[in-house]
């Protein structure tokens, strides 16, 4: 094991036992390096915007920076002076060997989500804004997942390929509004705050509860279209990874219509036990799924 992939599996790690255990038995084993490189090179990133940089000319000179290195490495070549988290990129890309392949999109779609979140903090995004934003986060993670899991599998192409992970986002985003709020990221689209008046500082009022209910509603309705599609798949381990994606963000789902659409500062997920059940459950039904059923 080469210095950047110790390093890539020691930051999973350290930040995400699910991530890094889903890593071990889920993804393709001659792909487990490069997964971990992945994910520890954009939480790199993500820590560096939300937290080291603290200008606005400090977060947009490092994204230019990362920007223009992984065009470079795409044409195949190699800057000198690479920190260690570069480099891991950079080993990263060298592996990637297809044209346009999904590992391309996962980068490229997860790249421009951190630059998009670099340059949007204080500022109020519209809704065209939000939907690329979300469109962005679908495409990057499910190719990504694709691209880890079952590698030379040949994923069928839907509509409704996509609607899972844009769910998980739309959950995400409502799951962090408060804290985003705090931060100087909002989640709210110019539009409806214009429409309905809503004050950010009042997310109890009925304004942003009804915008929250709007959001609950779209999201059920894409992970029922989205998991439809992933009832679909052959390959079993990318099946049971997204069927535990689609639960972990209903979970939160349920716990903001059971409080009347009021967001809080904080979700807690579900005791270590019970999810491991629910995973197994997934895992168990998964295989017998009927696929006409939807």
């Amino acid at each position: 094991m080469d210095q950047t992939a110790k390093l890539a599996k020691s930051i999973t790690k350290k930040a995400s036992k699910q991530t890094y255990y889903t890593a071990r038995y889920m993804v393709d084993r001659n792909l487990v390096d490069d997964f971990f490189r992945a994910y520890a090179y954009f939480r790199w990133m993500d820590d560096m915007i939300d937290e080291s940089l603290e200008s606005q000319k400090e977060r947009i000179s490092f994204i230019k920076r990362q920007k223009e290195l992984i065009d470079v490495l795409y044409q195949k070549k190699r800057p000198n002076s690479l920190n260690s988290y570069e480099e891991i990129m950079a080993v990263l890309i060298e592996h990637d060997q297809k044209v346009n392949s999904k590992l391309q999109s996962f980068i490229r779609n997860m790249f421009a989500i951190v630059e998009f979140d670099a340059y949007r903090k204080w500022q109020i995004i519209t809704e065209k804004q939000l939907e690329w934003y979300t469109n962005c986060v679908a495409k990057s993670t499910t190719d990504g997942l694709q691209y880890f899991i079952g590698n030379n599998h040949q994923y069928p192409i839907a509509e409704n390929q996509y609607f899972a992970a844009k769910a998980a986002h739309i959950v995400h985003l409502l799951r962090d509004t408060v804290e985003d709020l705090q931060n100087g990221f909002i989640n709210v689209p110019k539009e409806y705050i214009e429409l309905y008046g809503i004050d950010l500082s009042q997310i109890d009022s009925a304004a942003f509860r009804a915008w929250v209910r709007e959001r609950t509603a779209k999201a059920r309705e894409y992970f029922m279209k989205g998991k439809h599609y992933l009832e679909t798949l052959d390959i079993l381990r990318c099946k049971t990874v997204g069927l535990w994606y689609c639960a972990r963000f209903e979970s939160i789902l349920d716990k903001i219509e059971k409080e009347n659409y009021l967001l809080k500062s904080t979700y807690e997920e579900k005791g270590k036990t019970s999810r491991l059940i629910k995973m197994a459950q997934l895992t168990l039904v998964a295989p017998f799924k009927n696929r006409n059923s939807f």
